[in-house]
């Protein structure tokens, strides 16, 4: 295999493993936050437990997080160090903006959230929660940030020429806002909120199957299918967006998303199918017209499709089509299952139904398959561009590399991630079958218990 080849699996994989955590640790300081603000209202015992257990599981994520993302950064400078050269001064503005803004203000005051529950007062550490919880959210916002001016750059300007050529920040304010950022942002936070319900979703069912911390349980099952209905709905919102933004910025993405080849027609829509790229269709149910409606309001609007392009301009038609259809399947099951047990909740059936239970428990992996699926949409569709429509890919890498150097730290970092993988699912089972500390609660509490 070829240098460029393995380092875009190099980098894919690294992303691929740290993407599993971020998500986790944004929609967890959520929970978290919502459960503590309860505490601090009703000053239910209950919810003081559940805040701690559920801040365990944080610390863990966070942890196993910082881990793995640490080794991203160094392959900006082993692997893409033209690339890093070339969008030095914008992304390097973004990542500064990160570390000052965000993880300093998250892992410092993650500090008080795990080991100051007896050591300062309670509006302190629920501000800690509070604080957490943003610096989580403001991490999301500036590593968005950075990778949609990857996707749709504004704010600057070029200086230099060949290979001394550099992108500058002329507008810092464009660079931020750029055409995608914010609904990507939207997006991206949606999913995390997500991840980090489904996780207290798949943990609550499995307590409550085991019929093991019963009251802890519904009570996370409650608050959980709430945020869930949030997330759920801004999901589907903010990717009927996100793919408007696509369709005028990134035409050649649109066309591999929804596997479009004809030049220029109005265009069917085609929820899944199989992509022939040697006759130039795809085999599957289509609904005429549609699709030219979604991005443009009008059944007959012309969209422009693969066959007018350059193939060297193409993405992979076919990984990007199956990635993102995969990604809008699954997020048609959460929003179905999040529906599904807030209905079982209002009829009173919730807790007892241990079908849907049952299928809670392994559902913890929807909402991580279909953020790493909408993660391979963005990159696989953005090529072959590392910045769109400036940098090609192939242009990004480093000079002086070469294969074997790759491949040996390729498979390298595939075992300690593997690694590091199996570390935090063990880690993550001793935590679940400890439970919560002291969730039995005596008769004081009763009348809360009573009303769960």
């Amino acid at each position: 295999m070829s240098v460029l080849l393995l380092s875009r699996i190099q980098f894919s994989l690294t992303v691929m493993f740290h993407y599993i955590y971020p998500p986790l640790s944004i929609g967890l300081g959520v929970i978290i936050l919502v459960m503590e603000s309860i505490y601090m209202l009703t000053k239910d015992p209950l919810y003081h437990k559940m805040t701690k257990f559920w801040v365990k599981i944080f610390g863990l994520t966070f942890a196993i997080g910082v881990a793995t993302g640490i080794v991203m950064e160094f392959e900006f400078g082993t692997n893409w160090s033209t690339y890093s050269r070339y969008v030095g001064d914008v992304f390097g503005s973004a990542l500064a903006a990160e570390g000052v803004f965000a993880f300093f203000l998250e892992s410092g005051f993650l500090a008080i959230l795990l080991f100051g529950w007896d050591r300062v007062s309670p509006f302190v550490h629920w501000l800690s929660a509070l604080l957490v919880c943003l610096g989580a959210h403001f991490s999301a916002v500036w590593i968005v940030v950075a990778n949609s001016w990857m996707q749709t750059p504004a704010g600057f300007h070029i200086v230099g020429h060949g290979l001394h050529a550099r992108a500058e920040i002329t507008d810092f304010k464009a660079m931020v806002f750029n055409p995608s950022s914010m609904e990507r942002l939207a997006h991206v936070i949606s999913g995390a909120w997500l991840a980090g319900v489904f996780l207290v979703l798949s943990i609550s069912a499995y307590y409550l199957l085991k019929k093991k911390n019963v009251d802890f349980a519904k009570a996370s099952l409650k608050v959980a299918l709430m945020l869930g209905l949030i997330a759920s709905l801004g999901q589907m919102i903010t990717g009927r967006i996100a793919a408007e933004t696509v369709a005028k910025w990134q035409p050649t993405k649109l066309a591999a998303m929804e596997g479009v080849f004809p030049a220029s027609a109005p265009a069917a829509f085609c929820p899944f199918g199989i992509v022939d790229e040697k006759d130039k269709k795809v085999i599957g149910p289509k609904i005429p017209g549609f699709l030219s409606y979604l991005m443009y309001g009008d059944f007959h609007a012309p969209v422009r499709g693969i066959e007018s392009y350059k193939k060297s301009d193409l993405p992979p038609v076919a990984l990007t089509f199956y990635a993102y259809h995969l990604m809008i399947l699954i997020g048609i099951s959460i929003i179905f299952l999040v529906g599904w047990g807030l209905i079982l909740f209002s009829r009173g059936k919730l807790f007892e139904t241990r079908w849907y239970l049952k299928i809670l428990v392994p559902a913890v992996l929807l909402p991580q398959i279909a953020n790493q699926l909408g993660w391979m949409t963005a990159e696989v569709g953005r090529q072959p561009w590392i910045v769109y429509g400036l940098l090609r890919t192939s242009q990004g890498l480093s000079k002086v590399l070469s294969a074997n150097v790759v491949l040996t730290s390729l498979i390298m970092f595939t075992l300690i991630y593997l690694l590091l993988f199996v570390l935090f699912i063990f880690l993550l089972d001793q935590k679940i079958k400890q439970g919560p500390e002291g969730i039995e609660l005596q008769g004081e509490t009763q009348a809360h218990r009573a009303s769960i």
